[in-house]
């Protein structure tokens, strides 16, 4: 029976990163057996839509996979004549064909996930890595996300594998520290892809909805799988959170739209109330930290009726606790910002010279809009210039045309008649 080409591609995506991680289990080799898994799917892209799924859709994938994979690596030990090496390459003959259940059915996403995310990775290549091997995300579609040439992100992507490779990282969990230390650059990669697609950081749109979707479905997994991390129920609660209010972010010409202008009746509820759910229970049950305190100041956002009705106090404590726990720049910005919903907005301002004298955020766009926005606040005119700042210092061209028109706001009116 035929299957939906729709339903086929997100079955796809949630079980390519199985059928690689059983394939690397298996063989010990990340490059090749990625290059046999998208041969693999595009094989299952290609056929599944006309004659149907098969029973074991997973076991179908890891058999054709590992095939492609074993040839490949006969033919390349051949053309150095050592064909003998392949015999222990070989599959089991009890191996499962396409629709039979593997010996060991087990699920090693979570291991990959901490290979995609190695040390001797730069931040840039987890992050692609990440999305290509876990996410299921083509190098174009990587590319496309991140405004860079196709031929670029593949180098990249391949430049990481290599590196995998020769740093002879064994296909199994880390333990102790190590695991820790590792968890701790998974949850980064995901909080980056998430906020990549939640506010692009430059093109002509606002948001990369695929990004931020993927990023929620990886740590959902994430949290399956460690459902009593801490940290990483935190981090999908803030996920949920923030992304609840995606709807009502824009305008119908995708016009950035700001949380206090925001019509919250746009909110998704069930997003929120999921998210509530997570970041309380995380709050209780485990050691306080970055991702569950920011939850928490997304969950105090997203419950109150309006901006006037937020309760800006706690958020302030809650910001204090987070600068202190995980000193942020942006962190202390957006604290400046609840003290001026406190105290006025000089009160704001006094936090942002201090703020100022960081390197980190001297020069970035987010420090001028938040003056602006204070500034603004109290009336005071040089607040036009700094949203100038704001609009020259972003690459997001939604985020420009959003501050140049705040500046125009204020722009003096010329005198009548």
């Amino acid at each position: 029976m035929s299957a939906d080409r729709a339903t086929v591609e997100g079955l796809l995506r949630a079980l390519a990163p199985q059928a690689l991680g059983a394939l690397v289990r298996r063989y010990g080799q990340f490059d090749l057996s990625e290059d046999a898994v998208q041969e693999a799917l595009f094989a299952a892209a290609t056929r599944w839509p006309a004659e149907g799924v098969p029973d074991n859709p997973r076991g179908w994938l890891i058999t054709v996979a590992g095939r492609r994979l074993v040839d490949q690596i006969r033919s390349e030990q051949a053309r150095r004549r050592r064909e003998d090496e392949v015999t222990a390459l070989e599959p089991d003959p009890t191996s499962p064909g396409p629709g039979e259940d593997t010996p060991a059915d087990r699920d090693d996403t979570l291991t990959l996930l901490f290979l995609c995310c190695h040390p001797a990775l730069s931040p840039a290549s987890q992050v692609a890595l990440t999305l290509r091997a876990v996410g299921g995300l083509t190098t174009a579609e990587i590319a496309r996300a991140y405004f860079v040439p196709e031929p670029t992100m593949a180098a990249r992507i391949s430049r990481a594998k290599q590196r995998i490779r020769a740093a002879g990282s064994a296909f199994a969990m880390p333990v102790g520290q190590d695991r820790a230390e590792r968890l701790r650059v998974v949850l980064h990669v995901l909080y980056v892809i998430f906020n990549e697609g939640y506010t692009a950081s430059s093109g002509d749109r606002l948001r990369r909805d695929d990004l931020a979707a993927e990023a929620i479905r990886l740590t959902r997994l994430l949290h399956r799988l460690l459902p009593d991390d801490g940290a990483v129920a935190g981090l999908l609660a803030l996920m949920l959170l923030t992304d609840a209010r995606r709807a009502a972010r824009t305008g119908p010409h995708g016009e950035l739209i700001p949380l206090d202008e925001q019509d919250r009746s746009r909110w998704d509820r069930g997003r929120i109330a999921e998210g509530v759910a997570l970041v309380t229970d995380a709050m209780t049950r485990s050691t306080l930290g970055p991702y569950q305190l920011q939850a928490a100041i997304a969950a105090l956002h997203d419950e109150a009726p309006s901006t006037a009705e937020t309760d800006w106090r706690q958020i302030n404590i809650l910001y204090k606790i987070l600068v202190r726990l995980s000193p942020n720049p942006m962190a202390s910005l957006n604290r400046a910002v609840a003290v001026a919903m406190i105290d006025g907005p000089r009160a704001g301002l006094t936090l942002l010279d201090e703020l100022a004298a960081d390197d980190r955020i001297t020069d970035h766009h987010r420090l001028h809009a938040v003056r602006a926005h204070l500034l603004e606040m109290a009336g005071d005119p040089a607040a036009r210039e700094y949203y100038h700042r704001a609009a020259r210092g972003t690459t997001s061209l939604t985020e420009c045309r959003y501050l140049e028109t705040r500046a125009a706001r204020l722009a003096p009116r010329p005198a009548s008649g």
